[in-house]
């Protein structure tokens, strides 16, 4: 495996992010959801239009993890009032860590969030927080391993199911 590199999205990027974007959400929450959430999710939440949206939200980063020349996952992260829930100005929440399947174990993930974790310490933010699906047992479990704990919930809704996501936070000063 090559090295990965890590390199920020362009707005004239946004037709290779909604293919990844897509293709790595239906890898990860197809066989748990019904076909009409997910083509409601898809349709909506990975737009053009909605990605456009995001990509010019100063507040919103997001990147590309590229090995090789093939993007193989990405990640999206949140500043301020752009977060989806907290919108504290001393955090940075982790929207988006999604990787293809076929890079599984190959700790994509990981530089990823290393990426998040070098930008959170950059700014001096306090903590980097995320919600996750109560039920990706995987992404739980990457989290918890990298220090991250649960200290609430929230709702997140696929096309007409309401689903519980658990808040995880880890506090910068407990790592730097």
């Amino acid at each position: 495996m090559e090295p990965i590199q890590i390199v920020q999205i362009k707005p004239s990027e946004v037709e290779a992010l909604q293919l990844l974007s897509r293709q790595t959400f239906i890898e990860t929450f197809a066989i748990y959801n019904s076909k009409e959430d997910m083509h409601n999710y898809l349709t909506n939440n990975l737009s053009l239009d909605t990605l456009t949206n995001e990509l010019s939200n100063p507040n919103s980063k997001f990147y590309f993890a590229i090995e090789g020349d093939k993007k193989i996952g990405y990640l999206k992260l949140n500043l301020g009032d752009a977060q989806s829930d907290l919108k504290d100005p001393a955090s940075l929440e982790i929207e988006r860590i999604y990787v293809l399947n076929i890079y599984f174990g190959k700790k994509v993930g990981q530089v990823l969030y290393q990426k998040a974790l070098a930008m959170a310490k950059d700014l001096a933010l306090k903590y980097i927080w995320l919600g996750v699906w109560e039920k990706n047992e995987r992404a739980i479990q990457f989290y918890k391993k990298n220090g991250f704990v649960e200290f609430d919930q929230h709702i997140f809704i696929l096309g007409n199911d309401e689903q519980t996501d658990l808040l995880m936070r880890l506090e910068l000063e407990t790592i730097i």
